[in-house]
């Protein structure tokens, strides 16, 4: 059954998609890249240094059952042990693509992850559009992050948030798809970035197995 996001876990936000056509300042949940052709924001970057994906993965099997995508087994060596809430894509926070997000009850710490291929059919998908959103202006800090099993990673959002800990982290599994990695309610930068990479590292190694 697709559930919508609890309110909490999709204010977190991951900034991976974030509405660049019109978007509130205040939202910092996920939403997609405009439309191509919208005179706001760049379908894809410019910019040569964008890293490219040598060996793609197919997301396909997933876009379905999002919270499949992270194995059990890592969700609870975090503690995160209640049942993930999927978010289909629709024209709302699912715009992005699908996604799904768990949360540690009564303790304000949630982890959620997008696939990006609502941002890929709009023409703004993978590392390249995010980028674009950068350069317009749109997402204003963006950091390289440590590769991910040999995948091109980045730090993006409408600010830095790790020192408070959230940290969000786009991975790019095909030059058109990016997936979104958000851990939010840490205590710092370093924990809440450990386990954006633990889980997206688990990402990796369930789509070289799909």
């Amino acid at each position: 059954m697709t559930v919508r996001l609890p309110a909490r876990i999709l204010a977190g936000g991951a900034a991976a998609a974030l509405l660049l056509a019109g978007c509130s300042p205040e939202k910092t949940g996920t939403a997609t890249p405009a439309p191509s052709g919208s005179a706001s924001s760049p379908s894809a970057s410019s910019d040569p240094d964008v890293p490219k994906v040598t060996a793609p993965l197919d997301v396909s099997k997933y876009a379905s059952k999002p919270c499949d995508i992270v194995p059990g087994s890592v969700l609870s060596s975090l503690r995160f042990t209640d049942p993930g809430h999927t978010q289909l894509q629709d024209d709302g926070f699912g715009a992005a693509g699908p996604g799904c997000g768990w949360k540690i009850a009564g303790e304000g710490v949630s982890m959620q992850v997008i696939i990006g291929t609502g941002n890929r059919d709009r023409g703004a998908g993978g590392l390249a559009g995010l980028y674009g959103a950068h350069e317009s202006g749109q997402l204003p800090f963006l950091e390289p992050a440590p590769a991910v099993d040999g995948y091109p990673a980045i730090y993006l959002d409408k600010r830095d948030r790790r020192p408070i800990g959230n940290c969000v982290m786009d991975v790019g599994v095909a030059d058109d798809i990016a997936i979104n990695v958000y851990a939010g309610g840490y205590d710092g930068k370093d924990d809440s970035c450990a386990a954006a990479q633990k889980v997206a590292s688990a990402i990796i190694t369930t789509l070289k197995g799909a």
